[in-house]
């Protein structure tokens, strides 16, 4: 066939190569994203108009199915353990998020043990939990973030002061409340809990909770199936019991 220079004409070839980078864009968002990509537009709705999916909102201290753990807060799990946002990252615990603005849904003990908070923990406790009650003897930790506005202002409860070591406290206790704290202001996150189950060191201290490999899958501590393997794409509900 002839060249003709009237079929590649700028008019022409910029729409085309808008059309093959979207298109590679949604390709490299189903290869690399995995399941939280699916849980996104649900997330994403949720946060802007709450009451589109209360079906999913789980309520705080529900037990879903025996689980051994009670649910940590009100709200909705938009993304969970092993869940991936970029290339090379695994999401190491569970986001809930309440659908409400910062400061106001509480966060509650999922377990008992002895809560620590560490010199600059402007938004986050951990909790030591000596006998994990799926492998008992074995000491875990549970771990609560974001609990924070995006300039940093605690929501942390004042009977839990940074410096706090090993303070006893029953399931159920009041932590704080939901918040968007990221570490930077200009880039907070949406209103919720990340709520992970830590491994201990060996040592009696916790391992860096940023390394999945460092966390346990929370599916069988809250009774919901939270692992993204498994679950690549609905977002949890629960049964209580």
């Amino acid at each position: 066939m002839a060249y003709n220079k009237k079929m590649f004409t700028p008019k022409k070839v910029i729409p085309l190569v808008l059309i093959g980078l979207l298109v590679g864009l949604g390709v490299f968002l189903f290869l690399s994203f995995r399941g939280s990509a699916s849980r996104t537009s649900v997330v994403i709705k949720f946060i802007t108009q709450p009451q589109s999916n209360q079906r999913y909102v789980i309520k705080a201290g529900s037990r879903c199915n025996d689980a051994p753990f009670s649910f940590p807060s009100d709200g909705m799990v938009g993304y969970i353990w092993d869940d991936s946002f970029r290339v090379g990252h695994r999401h190491q615990g569970i986001d809930i998020f309440a659908g409400t603005d910062v400061g106001i849904t509480p966060v509650y003990a999922a377990y008992a043990g002895y809560l620590s908070r560490e010199p600059g923990w402007v938004s986050s406790l951990i909790i030591r939990v000596p006998s994990d009650p799926l492998n008992p003897g074995t000491q875990i930790w549970t771990y609560y973030t974001h609990m924070a506005d995006a300039q940093g202002n605690s929501f942390i409860e004042a009977a839990y002061p940074m410096g706090s070591e090993d303070v006893y406290i029953e399931e159920g206790t009041l932590l704080g409340y939901q918040g968007n704290y990221s570490g930077d202001p200009a880039n907070p996150v949406g209103v919720h809990l990340h709520f992970s189950v830590t491994k201990d060191d060996g040592g009696g201290k916790w391992l860096n909770e940023l390394e999945i490999a460092n966390t346990n899958d929370p599916s069988a501590y809250l009774g919901l199936n939270l692992n993204a393997s498994a679950n690549p794409n609905d977002i949890p509900l629960c049964t209580p019991n």
